[in-house]
């Protein structure tokens, strides 16, 4: 990329990194867009408060389990019209095979039956959400077999959020694609926070790609994802510091659910 610092995202980042390719698409006259995903949410909890605490000013999808949900969490989130709800899978129950990696639509279930969960869910979220539940699908453990990804357009589904994928299959034309594309859980270590220079080099790294292949069309955003039930401290802080940032650059703003599809 022409004028962009050399960056070897393998051996970490830090926030001089960030910013020095955010210069470049700030030269380039252009704004990088970052969305943020959080997920498992069914009622109030001290970490869902932490978790809107934190999202204060800026956009956050909560990705909600429709058959828990408790009409509590519709009361948590009122007057915070920046936080939308995504439907997340129905159950959030395993029914991979034996030994398989885990999932509640993987292939082989019974399309009728998968058809109605996801219709029972969008029903049960607008009941308790109204206008604020998106028509963003979010398969739990972000799998979703691809026998039933044409599913969700006759469901009322208009974006599916996994997690970003150079293997996945090309969607319809009329499903967007909602991807996260940073986890900041590392989830063989204990499910704690995957480090800051980690992170940030996810992050950068991504964003030069952005830049590289987008041509003169308008990047998605760039997704983040947490897990509030299992925030630790310097996940949140590594949060905090990130929504400052994108205050004080200009090339660094953050979308809405809306703005996914």
């Amino acid at each position: 990329m022409s004028g962009s610092p050399a960056f070897n995202y393998r051996q970490g980042a830090d926030w001089d990194d960030l910013a020095a390719e955010l210069d470049v698409w700030g030269e380039a006259g252009r704004a990088a867009r970052l969305w943020w995903r959080d997920d498992d949410a069914v009622a109030p909890t001290p970490q869902l408060a932490a978790l809107l605490r934190l999202a204060a000013g800026v956009p956050l999808a909560l990705a909600v389990i429709p058959a828990l949900a408790r009409p509590e969490l519709a009361e948590a989130l009122a007057g915070r019209p920046q936080v939308a709800v995504l439907q997340h899978g129905w159950q959030h129950v395993n029914r991979a095979a034996h030994g398989a990696k885990k999932s509640e639509y993987p292939p082989g279930r019974a399309r009728d039956a998968v058809a109605a969960e996801i219709v029972a869910g969008r029903a049960r979220l607008e009941a308790l959400f109204g206008p604020r539940a998106a028509p963003v699908f979010v398969p739990p453990w972000n799998r979703f077999a691809n026998e039933f990804v044409t599913i969700l357009r006759e469901c009322g589904i208009a974006g599916l959020s996994g997690m970003a994928s150079s293997h996945r299959s090309a969607p319809p034309s009329d499903l967007a694609l909602c991807d996260a594309h940073l986890d900041l859980v590392d989830w063989t270590q204990g499910r704690r926070f995957i480090g800051e220079a980690v992170a940030l080099a996810a992050l950068v790294h991504r964003l030069r790609e952005q830049h590289l292949s987008a041509g003169g069309a308008r990047p998605p955003p760039i997704g983040v994802l947490t897990h509030h039930l299992i925030m630790d401290g310097a996940t949140a802080a590594f949060i905090e510091r990130l929504i400052a940032f994108s205050r004080s650059h200009r090339a660094l703003r953050w979308a809405a659910a809306a703005d996914l599809l």
